[in-house]
């Protein structure tokens, strides 16, 4: 019995301590975990919701303290009946879990190893044995210390633990278990290999067959039985290879942009989960970071499970210069423990997180080319952008007029731009704002005055190519001349009321696919004019001859 003791002793209070000191590590991941399990359709304890952190970090220094105590031999008996309690509670929950499949991951030791219901109520039927032992045999638990040596023994081991839970709950666990982690990509955290196991499935057949009820089970596959089909039970016998991360995206207004913001090269992550529940005076000191991160050529985003109409409010009232994106709740209280948080991101992999307190120790890349962007200009910029789209999209002739008048005022103001700074591109005011310029001119009558400054900026790459070749499609019509990309059409009445719609005479209808791609566009000339017009258009290839033959006006 002595020595079943002994190695009782060291296997229970070795597994509290570290099974503790993984959740201490990660306190409020553990406090999530207790919210599944407060939740209605588990235990259905929703009072206790608002307090799972402090319950979370009461329980798990008692269970640290009572593995070190047990360890060290100091008060057994008190140690011992107190473990046992602990467990039958664990195993209650674990059991519960298990049978009812309510929460899946009971989160015993965190994220370091993740266990199943079933291996976690097992794993809890094994310590209550060895506590048993414990129980019977606590005559046998000598300690290692006197009372006085005990007593400083546990009171630093509390101190520790207080110490320990107080920095990460401040800044970040000291080790990150996540799929989230510094280092991981997310992209490839997503993948799932080309060898990895399939998931399988029996099927259960049940047919009526000359009266009786007739299964017959199969992998999938319809049975060959002649009988009336009743129904089919599935049963997955084995599961499939589960990505470690399989639940992040990042939507607004219904479309994904997972896959072009996790292919930037520089990119900035403002996450909060729930803006209701953020420290919202944090958001100064974020504008800071991410005003900061602009300037120097990234990408900035915000990402929340809160509604739109929350975050908009958010950014109007601290001045953000960026959106916010959707992205599951659970998945954002993974990838980051702090409301709000920052992430540096290069091409989908992880640099740097940081929690709320730590902002200042970001460090971001200086641009390459030493360029750094004009924040005001670009949200200028950006505001100009709008306009220039404001009444576009819902034609009226009082519609009309006022687009008019927003036109007139945009020209002037981006001419002034472009005379004190050039073209403002996107190395300026970034890639979006880099474009505002270009519209506010393409819908003006001053394109053969800015044609070559556009030229300019798009072979600097400051303006997507496939950009100026549209106005300058747009300027040889203007001239009556041939156009190059194919981009430009025309409607005119003929003998009114008769319309006629085409477009616009190439220089080279046999070359215009291969330079339209040189350019940029992802859509052939056909296929561009078809999706303009629809499929039943028929394209002519007018010389601009026929055109002026055509319309007189034009020739004028």
């Amino acid at each position: 019995m002595k020595y079943l003791v002994r190695f009782s002793r060291v296997v229970v209070s070795v597994l509290f301590i570290i099974s503790g000191l993984i959740k201490l590590n990660d306190p409020v991941g553990f406090s999530f975990k207790l919210e599944e399990y407060f939740s209605q359709g588990v235990l259905d304890l929703p009072a206790f919701t608002p307090y799972a952190l402090a319950i979370a970090i009461i329980v798990v220094i008692i269970e640290v303290l009572l593995g070190v105590l047990l360890l060290l031999g100091y008060k057994p008996k008190f140690t011992v009946w107190s473990l046992l309690i602990m467990i039958i509670f664990f195993t209650f929950l674990t059991f519960y879990s298990a049978y009812f499949n309510k929460v899946t991951d009971c989160g015993c030791f965190g994220d370091a190893v993740k266990l199943t219901p079933w291996e976690s109520f097992t794993k809890d039927i094994i310590l209550l044995v060895l506590i048993l032992v414990l129980v019977l045999g606590v005559k046998h638990i000598k300690p290692i210390f006197n009372n006085i040596g005990g007593t400083i023994a546990i009171v630093i081991s509390l101190i520790a633990c207080v110490m320990f839970c107080n920095h990460v709950l401040n800044h970040l666990p000291a080790k990150d278990f996540r799929p989230y982690k510094i280092g991981a990509n997310i992209e490839e955290g997503m993948s799932v290999p080309d060898d990895a196991p399939k998931a399988l499935y029996e099927y259960a057949w049940r047919f009526k067959v000359n009266g009786e009820d007739k299964v017959i089970v199969t992998n999938g596959d319809y049975p060959s039985v002649q009988g009336e089909f009743i129904d089919v039970e599935t049963t997955e016998v084995q599961k499939g290879y589960e990505p470690p991360i399989h639940d992040f995206t990042i939507e607004k207004d219904g479309e994904d942009f997972t896959a072009s913001f996790l292919g930037e090269e520089k990119l900035v992550m403002v996450i909060a989960y729930d803006l209701a529940k953020s420290k919202y005076e944090v958001f100064k000191e974020v504008k800071k970071v991410t005003d900061e991160a602009l300037a120097k050529g990234y990408k900035v985003i915000g990402m929340s499970a809160s509604g739109t109409d929350r975050a908009n409010a958010l950014v109007e009232e601290y001045g953000l210069n960026f959106e916010f994106y959707f992205t599951d709740e659970t998945t954002l209280k993974t990838i980051v423990r702090s409301n709000p948080a920052i992430l540096v991101l290069e091409s989908g992999t992880i640099l740097q997180k940081a929690h709320y307190n730590d902002l200042q120790d970001l460090k971001l890349k200086d641009p390459k080319n030493g360029i750094y962007f004009n924040l005001e200009l670009k949200k200028s910029l950006d505001s100009v952008m709008a306009l220039d789209q404001k009444y576009r999209s819902d034609w009226t002739p009082e519609n009309w007029s006022k687009q008019i008048k927003i036109d007139s005022s945009n020209l002037n103001y981006v001419e002034k731009i472009i005379t004190d700074n050039g073209y403002p591109g996107k190395s300026l005011v970034g890639e979006k704002a880099g474009v505002a310029a270009w519209y506010v001119i393409q819908h003006s009558n001053k394109i053969d005055e800015y044609i070559a400054i556009m030229k300019q900026a798009a072979e600097a790459g400051e303006l997507p190519f496939m950009l100026y070749a549209m106005m300058l499609d747009r300027y040889l019509t203007n001239q009556n001349k041939p156009q190059i990309y194919g981009t430009q059409s025309s409607s005119w009445y003929i003998n009114s009321p008769k319309e006629i719609t085409f477009m616009w005479p190439l220089k080279n209808k046999d070359s215009v696919n291969i330079w339209r791609e040189e350019a940029g566009f992802s859509q052939s000339f056909e296929e561009s004019a078809k999706d303009m017009y629809g499929e039943d258009f028929e394209i002519k290839y007018y010389t601009i001859k026929e055109i002026n033959k055509l319309v007189p006006e034009l020739a004028k």
